[in-house]
């Protein structure tokens, strides 16, 4: 039986990240249940860093997480336009620079454009993310600072020890004692928070469907991410004729391997048939992907209100990746006590104790 000081559940991003931060501090296990870390939300991304998503409460993480974005070379330029139709406005997050767009700049934005799209705003800060090269350093980072990743480990259970930590016990048979349990879970947090005998926070995950389409026109690669106003798409070049496109979704759905709806499908191309009058060639790839939310859609990080020795790191949504730096060195801070939180992130408000009466 091994003993580590820190058992984080969940390799996808925020796991990851937490225990690349906090492996040469503490002796560290990360533990992912599916054959590759990263497999239901964080591997299937369309990830971009866009300062105001999410909203004002997360905006100070994903600003806090630019720098370090930024530093690792993980960002590259694309831009974003703001799609409204009459009598629509376009909410933005206080701070978030943007340049309004009339009908004639959007035209010269976006050849074809129908009608009914009367303004819009230009919003150069978006940037892409390497997820892909992230995910993959951050996992790397932990096993150099000695910590181990552990996959095809999925938790069947665990007993509080009498002097504290845990006994938990793995599918496989194997078990291992732990000081301290993080749930970096994602869909799947409140189901391992209830196998440590912790309260749940009521999670939501929702399925978010993506499209790869060929379309029958070129120079699509740097085409900006194209938002609607009212949350019913968006879409961004890939290729030189491809662009993925989404219908923004979020349906409500159990923990799972998430696939897309042929009816979601057609709703985000009929939706983009309103928007450009581009011709869809084909269809070239479809998927699905997790997102999942905190009853308050604000990431929950910081210790359980009901148990010591289990720790939140959940309810990123769909801005898990680009929070990821920031969250995780806040994470840090509060699960050692020591470290500093990022500046401009205040640690209480994504305290988990905020969901038990006990903030």
């Amino acid at each position: 039986m091994s003993r580590v000081e820190v058992l984080i559940v969940g390799a996808g991003i925020a796991g990851a990240s937490l225990a690349a931060e906090v492996a040469g501090r503490r002796r560290t296990l990360l533990l992912e249940a599916e054959a590759q870390p990263g497999y239901h939300s964080t591997g299937r991304s369309a990830a971009f860093w866009h300062e105001g998503y999410g909203g004002p409460l997360v905006a100070p993480l994903s600003r806090a997480s630019r720098p370090l974005l930024e530093a690792g070379g993980y960002l590259s330029p694309r831009g974003a336009i703001h799609l409204a139709r009459a009598g629509e406005e376009i909410d933005l997050v206080d701070g978030v620079t943007a340049r309004p767009l009339d009908r004639s700049g959007l035209e010269q934005r976006l050849p074809g454009l129908a009608p009914e799209w009367t303004h819009g705003a230009d919003e150069p800060s978006l940037a892409d993310i390497d997820v892909a090269r992230l995910h993959g350093d951050v996992l790397a980072a932990a096993r150099r600072a000695g910590g181990e990743v552990r996959t095809d480990a999925r938790v069947a259970g665990a007993n509080r020890l009498a002097d504290g930590g845990w006994m938990v016990r793995l599918e496989d048979g194997g078990s291992i004692l732990a000081d301290r349990v993080v749930n970096a879970a994602g869909a799947w947090g409140d189901v391992i928070a209830q196998a440590f005998g912790v309260a749940p926070l009521g999670l939501v995950p929702k399925r978010r469907t993506m499209v790869q389409l060929r379309i029958g026109r070129t120079g699509l690669a740097r085409l900006p991410l194209v938002v609607a106003a009212d949350g019913s798409f968006y879409f961004k070049g890939e290729g030189d004729s491809s662009l993925w496109l989404s219908p923004h979704d979020e349906i409500d759905c159990l923990p799972c391997d998430a696939a897309p709806e042929e009816i979601d499908v057609a709703t985000a191309i009929d939706r983009f048939s309103h928007v450009v009058d581009w011709p869809v060639e084909a269809v070239e790839r479809r998927w699905a992907g997790l997102r999942t939310f905190t009853p308050d859609r604000v990431p929950a990080i910081g210790f359980a209100a009901d148990c010591p020795d289990f720790f939140w790191c959940v309810g990123q949504g769909g801005f898990g990746i680009q929070t990821a730096p920031a969250a995780a060195r806040l994470g840090a801070a509060q699960l050692l006590g020591e470290g500093e939180v990022p500046a401009g992130v205040e640690a209480g408000l994504y305290d988990p104790a905020r969901f038990s009466g006990a903030a």
